[in-house]
């Protein structure tokens, strides 16, 4: 009798429980900028050699980006150059990159990150020096324009950053190290307000 109480509390329990993505709800404002976590978007990690770009481009409905530093956007779908084989590919319209890979013959390596992950978006006039409080690429838009992409370094996390207007970002990290981004950005935003 107790095992059949256990088990009913147990299913009780899992049809109640909510999944949350990490820090959900949390944002943060200051002069001159603002921070918040991004909804959940599904992304993949993709590697492949250049003769399966364009194959994979038409299958994601994205040209693939292929110089450094750079991104491209259609349909809600995004296609970061992280190296000169490598890609971050992020979809906010609710499509599934994996699958628009998997359809595809050509060499390559698609794998599904979309829960290793967590966005914030950074805005405002004072939103690159917030992100300088831990990084120090040059956010200046004459070396790092409105589509620029990288991988790099936020204080001791790695980190994705896109510019994806003349004063807002998408940092993209490891969902173990979002409470960490999130506070240090935090701290930025107060003192690029300051």
């Amino acid at each position: 009798m107790a095992k059949a109480a256990t088990k009913t509390n147990a299913s009780a329990m899992s049809s109640s429980a909510e999944r949350r993505s990490a820090l959900a709800g949390r944002s943060v404002s200051a002069t001159g900028v603002r921070l918040e976590v991004m909804p959940p978007a599904e992304r993949i990690s993709l590697r492949a050699p250049e003769a399966s770009v364009a194959a994979l481009s038409k299958a994601l409905g994205v040209t693939l980006p292929t110089k450094p530093k750079t991104s491209a956007t259609k349909a809600g779908r995004t296609a970061l150059w992280l190296g000169p084989d490598e890609w971050l590919v992020i979809d906010e319209a609710g499509k599934d990159p994996l699958a628009d890979c998997a359809k595809v013959t050509a060499l390559h390596s698609a794998v599904g990150i979309s829960h290793r992950n967590v966005a914030f978006c950074v805005t405002g006039p004072a939103a690159a020096a917030a992100i300088n409080g831990g990084c120090p690429q040059d956010l200046s838009l004459e070396v790092f324009p409105v589509g620029a992409a990288s991988r790099t370094i936020l204080g001791k996390s790695e980190i994705v950053l896109l510019r994806s207007a003349a004063d807002a970002f998408r940092v993209e990290c490891w969902r173990s190290f979002s409470d960490y981004v999130f506070t240090l950005l935090s701290e930025a935003a107060s003192d690029a307000a300051a």
